[in-house]
């Protein structure tokens, strides 16, 4: 990710849906290892199934809700990263994806920070808004990282969509492959880059409700090859 300028240092995070034996699970990166570090054995493996809260942490003097938690059914010499909820509820609720990248991309994160993109998205200023699933890219509220309010959030911003924003955090992207996440992933930074340039010398036009479902039907052909 940080490569391809979507994402700075240790933050973000990427899962792949991997089943192991008769468990249905996910791979995906550990906490706080830097991405240039890692080996194949780095990468945890986390169970789907929900076993409650995970392991929370005991002898920690901090207030419940904001305690670290980890998932009860982990394997790896690592733990997983903080947003392994996130990640694991999305790909037990969408059975259409495979992998979720979470990243902190520049544009995309500023535009998060901006309290009419956080309430409303960002809007149809662009026809290629549609590869995010819609006519605008949804910003999930904010929610403190790593808690199932956070997860609960992404989920819903992304119900019928493939990538949101995260107020005040960044974006999370879905995919069929990492490979497809990624790129779709890009595809959102660069149009938040666009939009936040056209910002700066004026009010972007928007495209009206008739495009959009213009749009959104030639999106649909494209992807069934019709």
């Amino acid at each position: 990710m940080n490569p391809l300028g979507i994402n700075t240092g240790r933050a973000g995070n990427l899962s792949l849906r991997w089943h192991r034996g008769g468990a249905e699970g996910m791979l995906i990166t550990p906490t706080a290892l830097p991405y240039d570090a890692l080996e194949p054995d780095d990468i945890v493996w986390v169970a789907l199934a929900d076993d409650g809260t995970g392991g929370i942490e005991q002898g920690l003097d901090v207030d419940a809700d904001l305690a670290p938690d980890w998932p009860a059914r982990s394997d790896g010499r690592h733990r997983p990263s903080s947003e392994w909820r996130l990640h694991r509820d999305l790909l037990a609720t969408r059975p259409d994806i495979a992998a979720v990248v979470h990243t902190h991309s520049p544009y995309a994160t500023t535009l998060a920070c901006l309290p009419n993109v956080s309430a409303e998205g960002v809007p149809p200023f662009h026809y290629m808004i549609a590869v995010a699933g819609g006519m605008s890219i949804r910003c999930a509220p904010y929610a403190t990282f790593g808690t199932r309010a956070l997860s609960d959030a992404a989920c819903a911003a992304l119900v019928e969509r493939r990538a949101c924003l995260l107020a005040q955090h960044g974006m999370v992207a879905l995919g069929a492959s990492i490979g497809a996440a990624l790129e779709l992933a890009v595809d959102v930074e660069a149009l938040c880059r666009m939009y936040w340039q056209a910002l700066q010398v004026g009010t972007p036009a928007l495209l009206d409700q008739t495009e959009c479902a213009r749009v959104m039907a030639r999106f649909d052909r494209y992807r069934r090859g019709v």
